[in-house]
């Protein structure tokens, strides 16, 4: 086995020092799918990343890693919508300046999530009451395998919550090359989260929204640039109805917010921040001080730190309610990405 020799430290943002075999940039689809190739036929495990801002490097990774890094935005106008089909390498939050600057709204509740528009429509992302299904039009998938590109059409992408075709069906062997968003003409503003629901409804700006959303997001969680973290750890647990009704028995602050099916959605960041956790540290991670929801290098933390880390809150958090919370990062060990339930089990 060749040995890991690339730090990888700077293209993840937890910021962990961990390396890889090789780093490959790919600019265009035929530069993905000649790195895929070449390391299928040498035999290497590969993996691709967009801004490394959802993964948690449990170790060096004895393989290759494949930035995407197709970039390009078009636009397209009918007569109700603005169509923007957007390069998988893009930066999300720039894309989110750029519809503004153009005024194409809808987009403005997803303002500061980090991440490449490729990596998307994986997680679903959402934020502030909007999630990416409410704008996406289409997803473009590479097989890397063969070179074929095939469209999936929004309703076809199995969205759910954090949940998407791409963890599954699309996980292995293709890459999303560019993603079609939807964005109506008529804007009706989202605010029924957090400080949005201070502002008026009829004299509210997309532009207020976007302001209101990264003054939100600002005060509660750190930028990875100065503090090393992959957002919020764990995902918001969808419960029974009779498991929120046991804890809002005992804790009737807690937030909670109904599902289509009857169950529930409670917030991970208030369960953890209601078993004290707020500034526990192992090692070099840390829970952060403003957001129970987000792990923290805080100084010079390792894999080891953070697994450990997490574990513990899973743990304290399934003492006191019995709810048993489920990361939302992706664990990526040395030869590809494990199940990172069992790996905190």
């Amino acid at each position: 086995m060749s040995s890991s020799s690339v730090s990888i430290q700077a293209l993840h943002t937890f910021g962990l020092p961990v390396f890889a075999e090789r780093v490959i940039s790919a600019e265009t689809q035929e530069q993905l799918c000649d790195a895929w190739q070449q390391a299928a036929q040498e035999q290497r495990p590969a993996i691709l990343l967009g801004e490394g801002s959802n993964m948690l490097f449990l170790e060096d990774f004895s393989g290759w890693i494949i930035l995407n890094r197709i970039k390009g935005i078009n636009v397209r106008e009918s007569e109700d919508f603005w169509h923007l089909h957007v390069g998988a390498g893009e930066n999300w939050h720039e894309l989110v300046c750029y519809s503004l600057e153009q005024n194409f709204s809808g987009l403005e509740n997803l303002a500061l999530i980090p991440g490449c528009v490729g990596s998307s429509p994986i997680q679903n992302i959402g934020a502030y009451g909007v999630e990416l299904k409410d704008v996406c039009e289409y997803v473009d998938v590479l097989n890397l395998s063969c070179g074929d590109t095939s469209r999936i059409a929004a309703e076809d992408c199995q969205f759910g919550y954090r949940e998407s075709i791409f963890k599954h069906q699309f996980r292995e062997g293709y890459a999303i090359v560019a993603v079609g968003l939807i964005l109506p003409k008529v804007w009706k503003p989202v605010l029924s989260y957090g400080d949005l629901r201070q502002l008026d409804a009829q004299t509210v700006t997309p532009k207020a929204v976007f302001d209101s959303v990264c003054e939100m997001r600002s005060s509660k969680l750190p930028d990875p640039k100065v503090t090393g973290n992959a957002g919020s750890f764990f995902k918001n647990p969808i419960v029974s109805a009779e498991t929120a009704a046991r804890i809002l028995a005992s804790d009737p602050n807690a937030p909670h917010y109904p599902q289509p099916d009857g169950q529930e959605k409670l917030a991970a960041g208030w369960l953890i921040d209601t078993c004290r956790l707020k500034g526990h540290r192992i090692g070099g991670a840390a829970v952060h001080q403003q957001q129970a929801l987000v792990l923290i290098n805080l100084d010079n933390a390792t894999p080891q730190d953070v697994t450990a880390l997490a574990g513990y809150v899973r743990n304290q958090v399934a003492a006191r309610f019995n709810v048993w919370l489920e990361p939302e990062v992706r664990f990526i060990g040395r030869t590809g990405e494990r199940n990172a339930v069992e790996v905190l089990s």
